[in-house]
């Protein structure tokens, strides 16, 4: 165990460089809180973070696995020989074994599945093919099911001759399946172990079972689980054929982790999951992506400067409130983008509804442009004793406020009907178009009331 003078991530390093075995890895890995592993294990390079999968048991590893961040795993298993790499993703439950192999190089992939058996190499490039955010993508194949005519008593036999390799599974409910697969109904576990050896599984049977299709979205699945309190429900073909259970675990880290996403992808990390762990090129290169386009549409903002350089070599003070009002009306229209895609993520609106977003942000941005307008014209006039100043920017920032919520507010369902990622493509364009509003309302007025601002 680590000490408290000991960095983790040091004695690990360490422990690998000696070339200590799995028993030895695995003590110390065990005397380390989950946060302690991942923050450890996070810190070694790459080859050391494969060094350490290929010398755990393939149990150990896929437990470590499931704490590590996806991107990290990736690396690793792709740094490994495609046969222990196998190992480990074969002790993986079978959503995140898709979810993994999704995410490999289609190369690598193809070379771990090769080293799998037949059988469930086929069923996990099935459920890799699904996309993530529908059942099929979310879903575990790992479940237990017996015919209807099968007895309480051959049930629990063989629920006990089996129990090592049940024992990973979530098991709340037994699945009752025709011959061909197709579900019949559910059984509690508990109804099971207090019911008669001799009874059969029909009998106990409930048949009103709520499955979904392997094509449901998240977001129906979020609404699915809001009004019901199910742990976990059947997922089935078009033959109604159990397919697998979508559990509501699995959903509730889906949605997070879509609300990071799209967090990122407005904050400019556009490429996927980024980790300072990843090669310094890559980190940058993605970043540039999104900050090159930016800086595009910057300049075109400050032309808009440009054209005004003489009105604003008058009044210099101008200078002072442009990024004042460029800044506010940035925020404003950004709190109208957050909650429009809160609302898309929810399902409460819809990507036809840009009229009536718009007529809901029209009250606020009324109210809150004269009131942040009130506050900077007092300012300006305070600071320059010359209310034509105060009444400039004043204007220009109530007006910029309204123009800033109308299009946060519509952008992203303009953006989300025409196939373009809002959460991607919202923010750079409403920060390029408030802060041209913004520079010409200011300049424009200046402009036009410039004896009075230089009196």
């Amino acid at each position: 165990m680590a000490t408290a003078t000991t960095r983790p991530w040091d004695e690990l390093a360490e422990m690998l460089a000696a070339e200590a075995d799995a028993t030895a890895l695995e003590s110390y890995l065990d005397g380390l809180t989950d946060g302690d592993v991942v923050l450890a294990v996070s810190r070694l390079d790459a080859e050391a973070r494969a060094h350490l999968l290929a010398t755990l048991d393939p149990d150990e590893a896929a437990d470590l696995v499931e704490l590590l961040p996806e991107t990290q795993v990736v690396e690793a298993l792709e740094d490994l020989p495609p046969n222990e790499a196998a190992r480990i993703v074969e002790e993986l439950p079978s959503n995140e074994q898709a979810d993994l192999l999704g995410d490999l190089h289609e190369p690598e992939a193809e070379a771990i599945l090769a080293e799998m058996k037949p059988g469930p190499a086929q069923r996990l490039r099935r459920l890799a093919a699904y996309p993530d955010d529908v059942a099929g993508g979310l879903m575990i194949t790992e479940r237990l099911a017996y015919r209807p005519s099968r007895t309480v008593a051959a049930v629990v036999s063989d629920l006990r001759l089996h129990a090592e390799e049940y024992q990973d599974y979530d098991i709340q409910y037994i699945y009752v399946l025709t011959r061909v697969g197709r579900l019949l109904g559910v059984l509690r576990m508990r109804d099971l172990l207090l019911a008669p050896e001799s009874q059969r599984v029909r009998d106990l049977m409930r048949r009103d079972t709520e499955t979904v299709p392997d094509d449901m979205s998240l977001e129906e699945l979020r609404r699915l689980f809001e009004r019901h309190p199910y742990y976990g429900v059947p997922v089935v073909d078009a033959q109604q054929r159990l397919l697998g259970i979508v559990q509501r675990a699995d959903v509730e880290e889906a949605v997070t982790e879509r609300t990071e996403r799209d967090f990122q992808r407005v904050q400019g990390v556009i490429s996927g999951e980024e980790l300072r762990s990843m090669p310094l090129l890559l980190r940058s290169r993605r970043r540039l992506a999104w900050l090159a386009v930016n800086v595009v549409l910057n300049i075109l903002a400050a032309t808009v400067i440009a054209f005004h350089e003489d009105t604003l070599t008058a009044v210099i003070a101008l200078a002072v409130f442009l990024p004042i009002i460029s800044d506010m009306s940035g925020c404003s229209g950004n709190q109208a983008v957050a909650v429009t895609l809160r609302e898309l993520s929810l399902g409460v609106v819809a990507p036809t509804e840009a009229r009536r977003v718009w007529r809901k942000e029209l009250g606020v941005g009324v109210i809150n442009g004269i009131v942040l307008g009130l506050l900077v014209a007092l300012a300006a006039w305070a600071w320059k004793g010359n209310p034509w100043l105060g009444l400039v920017v004043g204007t220009a920032m109530a007006v910029n406020t309204l123009v800033a919520v109308s299009l946060g507010g519509t952008l992203p369902l303009i953006l989300r009907r025409v196939g373009v990622d809002p959460a991607l493509a919202a923010g750079p364009l409403l920060t390029t178009v408030t802060d041209m509003a913004g520079f010409l309302l200011v300049l424009s007025l200046a402009s036009s009331l410039l004896p009075r601002l230089v009196s």
